[in-house]
């Protein structure tokens, strides 16, 4: 698809904005990284996104799953690099009791990520949205692309803010092990 020069720009300009939000102070980005392990062990805060066809939905709706739960939209360069890592991981997980969320910040709803999905060939992720940033704000989100990483418990195990490997071998292994609840993790120690 050919971009008019106008777009290209406005494209570039939010792209800059994206990645120096979304990265901490003194952070470098050089392309894609891998997931940057850490424990938490962090309350999510009550938040509500919607399913494409409208319906309400909270974290506590996937109580005993692990969630990867990404915040995105389809204007964010950096975002559009990582999704097709997202879902491509959304492939690799299916059936493990890991969900992957792509919580899109897109005000135009879900006309608008269907129609992404299906430019670029995403099959494996469901369309989730958050178009007003409740969930965004709830959460503490500086900027796009942001990832949690949910246990089975409903706590956050880890963020990633900035765009990530999703799809490598290392990054899926680590994902399982995060999601496992804390005390299923301190017993197999």
């Amino acid at each position: 698809m050919a971009l008019g020069p106008e777009m290209s720009r406005r494209l570039a300009v939010r792209g800059l904005v994206c990645s120096a939000i979304a990265l901490a102070p003194g952070q470098a980005r050089a392309g894609s990284r891998q997931l940057e392990v850490h424990r938490r062990r962090v309350a999510l805060a009550a938040a509500e996104f919607f399913t494409e066809a409208g319906e309400r939905r909270s974290i506590a709706d996937f109580r005993r799953w692990g969630l990867v739960v990404n915040l995105w939209a389809t204007w964010c360069p950096p975002c559009v690099e990582e999704m097709p890592a997202l879902d491509r991981l959304a492939g690799l997980i299916q059936g493990g009791g890991i969900e992957v969320l792509a919580l899109s910040q897109d005000r135009g709803g879900a006309p608008v990520v269907r129609s992404f999905y299906d430019r670029y060939g995403l099959r494996n992720l469901g369309v989730w949205l958050d178009p007003r940033g409740g969930a965004a704000r709830a959460w503490g989100v500086r900027g796009l692309p942001t990832t949690l990483i949910v246990d089975r418990e409903g706590f956050e195990a880890a963020r990633v803010e900035g765009v990530a490997t999703w799809d490598s071998p290392e990054t899926v292994a680590h994902i399982i092990r995060l999601v496992e609840p804390a005390e299923a993790i301190r017993t197999s120690m």
